[in-house]
């Protein structure tokens, strides 16, 4: 496949707004950080709140290694496009190829993180009786059984 001084190019815009996500992501993260700690040494829920500190220092190592694969991404399609300028091209195939994984590997890395971003929101609501989430299935059968 050849490709053009182009085809990085078009990397950019998707690589920029994913990392404004993460971004986002992680300065929720932190906000909620602080918040925890001061609860924590308030001596509010410990349980619950160890718990989910845990969950927080993985989550923010998740984010850290999905914004430098976001990084690593980005350098290498600008580098890809200054290999194609200089044409060379064999290179500059591999070095795309490499800035397209990476960005993949940070998208995977940023479906986890969303996981366990649930997770935690699960864990805060855990101490709330009577609010169990249903099944899709057990959701629709109570929709339908009212009629």
């Amino acid at each position: 496949m050849d490709i053009t001084i182009n085809t990085p190019a078009l990397l950019f815009p998707a690589i920029s707004l994913i990392m404004l996500a993460y971004t986002n992501r992680f300065l929720a993260l932190s906000s909620r950080v602080r918040n925890l700690h001061d609860r924590y040494q308030s001596h509010e829920q410990k349980h619950i709140i160890h718990g989910q500190i845990k969950n927080l220092r993985y989550r923010l190592k998740l984010i850290r290694n999905m914004q430098a694969l976001g990084v690593l991404s980005f350098l290498a399609a600008i580098f890809s496009m200054f290999l194609i300028y200089n044409e060379y091209m064999t290179i500059a195939n591999i070095v795309f190829a490499g800035s397209m994984l990476t960005f993949a590997a940070s998208l995977i890395l940023s479906l986890l993180e969303i996981k366990l971003s649930t997770r935690a929101l699960e864990l805060e609501l855990s101490d709330m009786e009577g609010l169990e989430d249903p099944s899709v299935l057990e959701f629709f059968r109570k929709k339908f059984d009212r009629d």
